[in-house]
């Protein structure tokens, strides 16, 4: 980085002599004068400071005929693809003849994001929505950069927001105070990733202990000592598991049919982990019916007009929290593959967002892109379910990773081994998760509002080098007009 910037201190001197380089962008009149009569929405400047505007002092490097389409982007290759997405490379590429032709540092912009982009190697443009652009020599590049990210361009959505960008001032300082300036941000930002880096670990911590519990809570650690001091209280879960299948053939008009079509279902508990005392291995099949959503015709307007609340995978924002965006009505049910499943029930999304999980609090329709358990008693404790379940269904895509896997079939989960405790541990096993997740979620507030923190630190630490607040100036300092004027 220090020969950068060396190559751009040995330009900017070369650009003060009487004839400037061909090819150079000479900057206007205009843009002086534009300094001079500023906008009363700008604020004033620091001695020696000059507004400009963004399109007065940049050149843009032409990408016709050499950006790559996402669809070709690659995991690996030769060369990063940059494009307007929110991570910085957007994938990689082998194409050597579509490397964007510029000396780097360049400043990549989101025409469509508001994105920008400090790109200081070679690479490759992403094909939509992309504009390279290079500050004259007047800025030092990674403080230009820096600049454009103070500015507040206009939201319009997914149009394009580079006439609006070319349009906006941007403050110039004398060029070596600009040095200074970006060494400061730089001290500072150091600092403050230092901060954030740690807080995500925090946060990485917080995922395995909730993992940790879960685990520990269905091996019966969390409830060892309670099982112990009521042992003699217990019923075994053996005798829960026949009271369900009796319930379910009574449900089922005597037939002992369960939601596979077999009962009971085998477990084979070879390579299971041993229990403790009076719980008991058996299949999710063997405790829930089982049954699937779909979707009413969306050409019917009328299906859509109802009080019934209709889910996809999308509404379901955590365990206990489905937020409904849509509605239909009982006609809509009654001509379409949907199904009304009552309160208690847990809707598991098993193709598109596949893991996510959730507890009914009120009757609810939903897409094919979920299951429903449903129990037809009030032998199972469904919360203890979901969090069992959270966890099953994430060991399920962990075993199958690296595998084309389009969801997980009604059989796969009928067939999800499911450790079965008595009904009362099932509660105190809940009870436990939940006083520890109460913990690990007031510390995750804390981490969550921390990190908004940061992220405002340092939007402030950029509008005080926007407003020439962030170093002291230098009176030998050469005024940034003076500059203008020798390379216009």
């Amino acid at each position: 980085m220090e020969d950068k910037n060396k190559n751009f201190i040995a330009r900017s001197k070369l650009s003060q002599s009487p004839e400037r380089r061909e090819g150079d962008k000479a900057i206007s009149k205009d843009v002086i004068a534009s300094a001079s009569a500023r906008n009363d929405s700008l604020h004033e400047l620091p001695k020696g400071w000059v507004w400009t505007k963004v399109g007065e002092i940049i050149e843009k490097v032409s990408i016709t005929g050499k950006k790559l389409k996402q669809s070709e982007y690659q995991e690996e290759g030769k060369l990063p693809v940059i494009d307007q997405g929110q991570t910085f490379v957007g994938g990689y590429t082998d194409k050597e003849e579509l490397k964007v032709r510029c000396e780097p540092p360049v400043i990549v912009f989101g025409d469509h994001t508001k994105v920008f982009k400090y790109v200081d190697f070679e690479f490759v443009a992403g094909a939509d929505g992309v504009k390279v652009i290079n500050p004259l020599e007047v800025f030092y590049p990674k403080l230009f950069y820096y600049f454009l990210n103070a500015i507040q361009l206009p939201d319009k959505g997914y149009a394009r927001h580079f006439q609006f960008l070319e349009k906006s001032f941007i403050p110039l300082p004398p060029l070596p105070e600009q040095q200074r300036i970006v060494a400061k941000i730089e001290e500072l930002f150091t600092n403050l990733d230092a901060g954030v880096e740690a807080l995500k670990k925090v946060k990485a911590q917080l995922k395995r202990y909730r993992q940790a519990v879960l685990k520990y809570a269905f091996e019966g650690k969390l409830t060892e000592k309670w099982r112990e001091k009521h042992k003699n209280e217990l019923e075994p879960a053996s005798l829960l598991l026949e009271q369900i299948r009796e319930e379910r053939k009574k449900n089922t008009k005597g037939s002992n049919v369960g939601a596979t079509g077999r009962s009971p279902l085998p477990v084979d508990t070879s390579d299971l982990p041993e229990l403790p005392e009076g719980w008991v291995w058996t299949k999710v099949g063997e405790i829930y019916d089982i049954v699937g959503g779909g979707t009413p015709s969306t050409e019917v307007e009328e299906y859509w007009n109802g009080d019934i609340p209709w889910i996809t995978s999308a509404d379901i924002q955590g365990l206990k929290d489905i937020r409904p965006r849509r509605h239909i009505n009982k006609k809509a049910i009654e001509n379409s593959a949907t199904n009304l499943v009552p309160e208690g029930s847990l809707i598991v999304v098993t193709r598109v967002g596949l893991g996510k999980i959730a507890l009914i609090n009120n009757p609810i329709c939903f897409s094919q892109d979920s299951q429903a358990l449903i129990s037809s008693n009030l032998l199972m404790y469904p919360d203890y379910s979901l969090y069992y379940l959270s966890q099953a269904v994430q060991i399920f895509k962990y075993k199958h990773r690296g595998t084309t896997i389009a969801g997980v079939t009604k059989k796969q989960l009928s067939e999800l081994t499911f450790a079965l405790p008595p009904l009362s541990e099932q509660h105190k096993i809940v009870e436990e998760i939940e006083r520890r997740f109460s913990v690990a979620d007031k510390i995750e507030k804390v981490v969550e509002g921390s990190l908004k923190q940061s992220e405002r630190l340092r939007q402030s630490i950029l509008k005080k080098a926007f407003e020439g607040k962030l170093v002291p100036q230098n009176p030998s300092d050469e005024p940034a007009e003076k500059l203008l004027e020798r390379i216009k």
